[in-house]
């Protein structure tokens, strides 16, 4: 191949179609990292600690009975506006090796899944969450510093 004939190909500046936000901080003493990246038909956000992703879950965001999504607008209450929305429904694709883990993995992915909503009220994508936490159980402070710092990712 004669390299001297060469022709610079000129590449479009566009950004890629899927926008990936990312925030950094310790809950309880340990580096976590969350990422959120918009697909066309999927929110994913993944939450790592010491690089890891050990389960995969995902909460469709629109209701189930279409006639009944206005029930499900956020309360105006702010103790109901810390609980997940009541029609999301969390499934376990893989990992969650014991119940604990299972169940606080379905936590979390309802509470994402629920603010996503609740700041768009029209989204109708499909939230998969992929975690990589150290610690099956959560205490009350590092579960909402958890889900402070997915919030600053969406």
């Amino acid at each position: 191949m004669d390299s001297g004939n060469a022709v610079p190909v000129s590449i479009p500046s566009t950004s890629y179609p899927a926008t990936t936000k990312q925030a950094v901080g310790h809950i309880d003493g340990v580096l976590t990292d969350v990422t959120s990246t918009a697909f066309s038909d999927r929110i994913l956000v993944t939450i790592t600690q010491a690089g890891r992703l050990a389960q995969w879950i995902h909460v469709p965001l629109e209701a189930s009975n279409p006639t009944a999504t206005d029930q499900y607008l956020p309360s105006a209450t702010s103790e109901d506006s810390l609980l997940p929305m009541s029609h999301l429904t969390p499934k376990t694709l893989l990992g969650a090796s014991n119940s604990d883990r299972e169940t606080t993995g379905q936590l979390y992915a309802a509470q994402i899944a629920s603010i996503i909503a609740t700041k768009n009220p029209e989204e109708k994508r499909t939230v998969l969450i992929g975690l990589g936490l150290n610690k099956a159980e959560a205490s009350r402070e590092d579960y909402y510093d958890v889900v402070d710092l997915v919030r600053k990712c969406l």
